[in-house]
């Protein structure tokens, strides 16, 4: 059994070879993150697709990324540097056999038993093992050390703090070399009054992806672009007198065929939305916005849904939500997509609505209602994106800690979730609203040029998958592209 003590979160300290004896062991605990595999693969240079490219990775027989074989190598040593033998341990020899795979969320604990001393050369022999949460030895070996002689007592040092980020620019060009194949898409941009919309729009077109139709004053168009030196020569603008007309008309283009998509200008969100509902562009089901997100900490790409459009949607509504976003994940080439609905506890809590709303929606799917997905809920956040948190709350789930999508209780709550996790979690994301028979894209002051331009290629994907163009599925690793290269920063 380990000799070793709480304190030793503070202070390192070693076993001498005369201290050590034969059947003593110690372990140390580890849950792998997404950045542990990211960290890895950058610091080793492994960038192995099994490991950084779920895409990839979920053809594979593994059917999702695994963590390198020498992260729980890794942990080995962690255990004889800092444990047993400890400090001053200098390694002669390791043998390792690999068992199982290891994904995010797996928790191991690593162990290391000695088996043999030889007092001659003050070496230790070690058995070492990595088992995960399941009790199923994923790494086996044995480790040939020389043992410090001398005690060494030290207070554990500090590391720097490292943080995994997107690299801008390299996803983009990942999502333009998926949906270069199928064309350019010809879109309304309506009411591009200030430069930031009148940008995005240009950014696109220089980017292949769109086609805009300029709808909106042309004197204030043309003025916009004058005083932001922004080149519109030979781009057509249809002239309107005001926001409220320029909404209208971008609809009625629409609904002639003449324009496959909708892009949000410098009108209110209100505004362009209230003009598509009064239109033959309004479906049988409702509409809702969905984010497209990255974010390092999570090992795919997924969807927030609704964060934009409905404020306080009913159960009615969140099915519909629900299949919006369901039929987006196809469109993206994800065949089952897992949906979880989400709620601030993972119980079914009769004083919280949203708590039953998810349970009715599951029930829902059971019946065959909301098609094509996999629902569980409700499921806290944590639950959602974190196979170690269900798994500690004892949540059996094919959906906790792997969800492709999370579906909000409200419009406040998604809005907030989707900003956190842009603003402070380094996330790259999309914007889109679907439900209506053409994609509309809806784009922020605060986004970045590569989130406008990554929300024109979502539309490009949505549009042609809804005319069944065969080359849709050339787009299908578009959502992963959002994941980027991944970036360490110190």
């Amino acid at each position: 059994m380990s000799t070793f003590t709480t304190d030793d979160l503070d202070v390192l300290r070693n076993r001498t070879f005369d201290d050590i004896a034969i059947g003593e062991q110690a372990s140390i605990e580890r849950t792998l993150t997404a950045a542990d595999i990211q960290l890895f693969a950058a610091l080793s240079g492994d960038v192995n697709p099994n490991h950084i490219d779920a895409e990839f990775a979920a053809a594979t027989r593994f059917h999702g990324v695994i963590a390198h074989g020498m992260w729980g190598a890794a942990l080995i040593s962690a255990v004889l540097g800092t444990r047993l033998p400890g400090p001053g341990t200098v390694y002669a020899g390791q043998t390792l056999k690999f068992h199982a795979p290891v994904r995010v969320g797996d928790t191991l604990v690593t162990t290391v038993t000695v088996k043999a001393r030889d007092a001659a050369t003050h070496r230790v022999t070690l058995d070492c093992r990595c088992v995960n949460q399941d009790g199923k030895t994923v790494i086996s070996g044995e480790a040939l050390v020389d043992a410090p002689t001398e005690r060494i007592e030290r207070p554990r040092g500090t590391l720097p703090q490292v943080r995994i980020s997107l690299a801008q620019g390299d996803d983009l060009v990942r999502i333009l070399q998926y949906v270069r194949p199928l064309g350019c898409l010809k879109v309304a941009v309506v009411h591009p009054c200030d430069a930031v919309s009148l940008s995005a729009a240009l950014d696109a077109r220089a980017a292949g992806v769109i086609e805009p139709v300029l709808v909106g004053p042309r004197e204030r168009i043309e003025s916009v672009a004058r005083q932001s030196d922004l080149r519109i020569e030979g781009i057509a603008i249809d002239d309107v007198p005001h926001s409220h007309a320029a909404a209208a008309r971008a609809v009625e283009l629409a609904v002639k065929g003449e324009v496959e998509a909708l892009m949000k200008g410098s009108l209110h969100t209100d505004e362009l939305m209230a003009a598509v509902v009064a239109s033959p562009l309004r479906a049988k089901r409702r509409m809702s916005h969905c984010f497209l997100m990255q974010t390092p900490a999570y090992p795919r790409p997924f969807i927030i849904t609704d964060a934009a459009v409905n404020i306080a949607p009913t159960l009615s509504d969140k099915a519909d939500i629900v299949c919006n976003a369901v039929e987006l994940a196809h469109a993206f080439g994800i065949v089952r997509p897992r949906v979880a609905i989400l709620a601030a506890v993972e119980t079914v809590n009769p004083s919280m609505p949203a708590t039953l709303d998810a349970a009715a929606l599951c029930k829902m799917a059971d019946r065959g209602q909301i098609p094509g997905a996999i629902l569980d809920g409700p499921l806290a956040f944590d639950n959602a994106v974190s196979a170690a948190a269900a798994r500690i709350k004892g949540i059996v789930s094919e959906v906790a800690g792997a969800a492709d999508i999370l579906v909000v209780p409200d419009l406040e709550s998604g809005n907030m979730l989707a900003k956190q996790l842009m603003h402070l979690g380094g996330a790259a994301s999309a914007g889109i609203v679907v439900g209506a028979r053409v994609p509309i894209v809806l784009t922020s002051r605060a986004d970045s040029r590569e989130s406008r331009i990554a929300s024109c290629a979502v539309a490009l994907v949505v549009a042609r998958r809804n005319t069944g163009a065969p080359a849709v599925a050339m787009a299908t690793g578009a959502v992963a592209a959002l994941a980027g290269a991944a970036k360490v920063k110190q």
